[in-house]
C-alpha cells in the first residue's frame, strides 16, 4: 500500500530540490530523513517536511512496519511562475520567473 505527502506551491525552483529527490528516491524512509538532514540545501528541509508528513500519513493509516517503509517516488514538478518586469538599458526590460514547485514524496 502506498502513503504519499504532497507540498504544492513550494517557494523554491524545480532545478534546486531535483538533485535532492534524486538522491533520496530507492532508499529506506530512515535513511533517506539522515540524507536529508545532513544536506546544507534549503531544498533538504522541504524535502524532509514532506517525507515526514508521508511517514505520519503511514502511521496515521496504521501502516505494517514504519521501519521498511521505501521511498518509491520522490518527484518534484514545476508549478505556477510569478511574472516580474525588470527595468534594463535603453528603456528596455526583462522578464523575472519567480518559480514555484509543487514536491511529492511516496512510500510503500
Amino acid at each position: 500500500m502506498a502513503y504519499e505527502a504532497t507540498h504544492r506551491y513550494a517557494k523554491i525552483s524545480p532545478r534546486k530540490v531535483r538533485p535532492l529527490a534524486d538522491l533520496i528516491r530507492g532508499k529506506f524512509a530512515d535513511e533517506a530523513l539522515e540524507i536529508l538532514r545532513f544536506q546544507p540545501h534549503r531544498g533538504a528541509r522541504l524535502l524532509e517536511k514532506v517525507l515526514q508528513s508521508a511517514l505520519a500519513n503511514a502511521e496515521d493509516r496504521r501502516a505494517a512496519d514504519l521501519h521498511h517503509l521505501i521511498v518509491i517516488d520522490a518527484r518534484v514538478d514545476g508549478g505556477p511562475m510569478f511574472k516580474r518586469m525588470q527595468p534594463k538599458s535603453r528603456g528596455m526590460s526583462s522578464i523575472i520567473k519567480k518559480r514555484m514547485s509543487h514536491i511529492r514524496v511516496e512510500l510503500e
